[in-house]
């Protein structure tokens, strides 16, 4: 068992991460919120089985326990499926210190820590991440919200988690393409804060791909790290360095939100519109083409993908773009690397450029 802790004063809190220990939640959400006697378990119809473990785990703690379930994948962060986890807090008769469980990746985490932040201004949140994605980045942060028909998540809050418990035996059943997905997010802190792990990536792929325990752990506790140590000197993205966390991601909403939701899976995105950076990068000579083919070479070698599967238009891209969450004014801000282990947050980028690139995948 390995302990990453976030320092936020006394918002602060713990990241565990285990090799497997499915009854050790109950104690863990007890120890961390001493005065909760109630907890809502949110989960997916993918997810329900480890959602369950989860809730016997908290009965057995103490907790009184409701459970709420939402359709697998990201068109659950909608209206209308947060609406369902209210009703399902006014129907438990949650007060504020009724703790929401989230248990699943990215979207159950990203929703159901919407519905903690937003209902009666602010309830616990407990992250218990089941995917290789969540358990490498979304879950650790703050971000939570929805999506809107014109953007990826536009509606939403920073709320800290009270803890974050991360069981890797949950890996062990997750599909091979959402595992390969969370990926995508692991070598981008290789290449946004460390070189060393990038290198590190580059000769352990075929162990990372094969979800050796070692490989497995040495990566989620070094991407929870990095994460967390950014968060700690921009929480609120109210300095600017937390920005760099977004590295390919102006892209990837862009081909998420054209191609529709689900179309690709978000880390599918954000391994493309990495690629779509570093040639955009290289267009404005901030790198060199060695950057480029060590991206793309240990890119490939985890079997993610390069190029978009579908060739959409580049108005809409550019247009999507234009209203990024880094955007100011309608002006596209780019995270670009500068060099291996370092970006830098980019204003004024030629729009042609940025044509050239999506228009040459």
């Amino acid at each position: 068992m390995n302990t990453v802790r976030v320092n936020l004063g006394s918002r602060s809190y713990d990241i565990v991460i285990t090799p497997g220990d499915p009854a050790g939640i109950g104690p863990f959400v007890r120890s961390a919120l001493r005065k909760a006697s109630t907890a809502l378990v949110v989960c997916d119809a993918n997810t329900q089985a480890h959602g369950r473990t989860v809730e016997a785990t908290l009965t057995a703690a103490g907790l009184r326990t409701g459970f709420a379930t939402v359709p697998a994948g990201e068109p659950s962060k909608c209206m209308e499926q947060l609406a369902k986890l209210y009703d399902a807090l006014y129907d438990l008769a949650a007060d504020r210190s009724t703790a929401v469980v989230a248990v699943g990746g990215g979207v159950i985490g990203d929703l159901a820590g919407f519905a903690a932040a937003s209902y009666n201004r602010g309830l616990p949140l407990v992250m218990v991440p089941t995917t290789s994605l969540s358990m490498v980045d979304s879950s650790v942060g703050g971000k939570t919200g929805i999506n809107h028909p014109k953007g990826k998540n536009l509606i939403g809050a920073f709320h800290q988690p009270a803890g974050v418990w991360i069981d890797l035996s949950y890996l062990d059943t997750l599909p091979e393409r959402e595992f390969l997905s969370g990926l995508a997010e692991v070598v981008k802190y290789g290449v946004i804060l460390d070189a060393e792990f990038f290198a590190y990536l580059e000769a352990n792929a075929a162990a990372v791909r094969a979800r050796t325990p070692q490989a497995l752990a040495h990566i989620v506790s070094r991407s929870c790290r990095l994460k967390a140590d950014v968060v700690e000197k921009d929480e609120h993205e109210t300095t600017g360095l937390r920005a760099i966390l977004n590295y390919g991601h102006t892209f990837a909403h862009a081909f998420e939100t054209c191609g529709g939701y689900g179309s690709l899976l978000h880390g599918e995105a954000v391994s493309i519109g990495m690629e779509c950076a570093a040639r955009l990068a290289r267009k404005m000579e901030l790198i060199g083409a060695d950057f480029v083919a060590r991206q793309t070479k240990l890119l490939q070698a985890i079997a993610l993908p390069i190029v978009p599967p579908a060739q959409w238009p580049t108005d809409e891209l550019i247009a999507v773009m234009r209203r990024d969450k880094k955007a100011v004014g309608g002006q596209m801000r780019f995270i670009l690397p500068t060099q291996l282990g370092a970006v830098k947050l980019f204003d004024n980028v030629p729009e042609p450029l940025v044509r050239d690139v999506l228009e040459s995948r």
